[in-house]
């Protein structure tokens, strides 16, 4: 029997992913109950069995819809159904949805959470169920904000213990491998909100840019990320090690002798370690930073997320915490 070839797209990609595990290892699925995340459940099942692994699929359950508790249950039921080894159901507190936007707190949160609960499993990996689709809506988000070539580098395919193993599967494949294998999913009402800007590029934009310029948009602004990733890694890697090298000092007469592309790098990584949340530092605040050193004109200061506060005195620039009372 030929295997259905959305099914195999996505096996593949699992395979791929998987292709340095041993046998015996723990591998986390975070699944939400959505098409994209059972279709990655299913094939992990079947391709991780193959090699010996333990899977376990867990459901991060955010409290923020009615009924995200049976939601959460109905889901690990049909893992359970799949043939998964383990299940968990996890509930996060989103702390401070305004803050930082929705998306961003429950992502944070999510993340964490996943995190917290592979250690505890001892997992060598956790797998998301971002597809090429989510990538071009990433890179579109990102070029629309104008928030630099990061940003526009999309999605990484892994970080820390996180993989991506669907960056180079489509939507339209995880649907129908579901529909051929006969998963039942949900449907996050979020996901038709217009409210959110994802949900207009996914419905409005993406969908337009196919008519205007021809299909294969998604998987063009994918293949750019993938392109852009390279270069932002390699930059990113060589600004790291000049900040171990400067031990922490921000010295105007150091900072300025290298180029923007790294010294940009160098004071985002210096405010990531004052303590700048990573989601909500921008790169707009990077370049009000870059102004400190390279079109001083007496600026007082500049805020940054996190509480901070930067300044220029004695040639150096300073990150320190503020509160509105000072």
């Amino acid at each position: 029997m030929t295997l259905h070839p959305s099914i195999a797209a996505v096996r593949r990609g699992v395979r791929q992913t998987l292709a340095d595990s041993a046998a015996g290892d723990t591998v986390v699925v975070a699944v939400s109950g959505g098409p994209d995340s059972m279709a990655l459940a299913s094939a992990a099942i079947f391709e991780g069995h193959k090699l010996g692994l333990t899977i376990i699929g867990a459901t991060v359950d955010h409290d923020l819809q009615l009924d995200s508790d049976k939601v959460a249950a109905q889901t690990a039921e049909r893992l359970r159904a799949r043939g998964i080894d383990e299940t968990a159901t996890i509930r996060v507190r989103v702390e401070d949805p305004d803050r930082a936007g929705p998306e961003s707190a429950a992502r944070s949160a999510r993340y964490a959470a996943l995190e917290q609960y592979a250690d505890h499993v001892g997992a060598t990996a956790v797998l998301l169920g971002h597809t090429r689709d989510d990538q071009a809506e990433t890179v579109l988000l990102g070029l629309a904000r104008g928030s630099g070539p990061r940003s526009i580098a999309g999605m990484r395919r892994t970080f820390g213990r996180f993989r991506r193993p669907l960056l180079d599967v489509t939507r339209d494949d995880t649907v129908t491998a579901c529909q051929v294998e006969g998963i039942e999913t949900w449907h996050d009402p979020h996901n038709d909100d217009p409210g959110y800007a994802r949900v207009r590029v996914r419905q409005a934009v993406l969908p337009t840019l196919e008519q205007q310029l021809g299909p294969g948009i998604a998987e063009t602004l994918a293949r750019t990320a993938d392109q852009v990733r390279q270069d932002v890694d390699l930059l990113d890697d060589i600004a790291v090690n000049e900040w171990q090298g400067l031990g922490g000092s921000l010295r105007v007469d150091v900072l300025t002798r290298f180029p923007g592309a790294i010294r940009t790098r160098l004071l985002r990584l210096a405010a990531l370690e004052a303590g700048a949340p990573g989601d909500e530092l921008t790169y707009g605040h990077i370049e009000a930073l870059d102004a400190l050193l390279t079109d001083w004109h007496g600026q007082r200061w500049i805020d940054l997320p996190g509480h901070l506060r930067a300044t220029r005195s004695d040639g150096e620039i300073r990150l320190l915490p503020w509160t509105r009372n000072t």
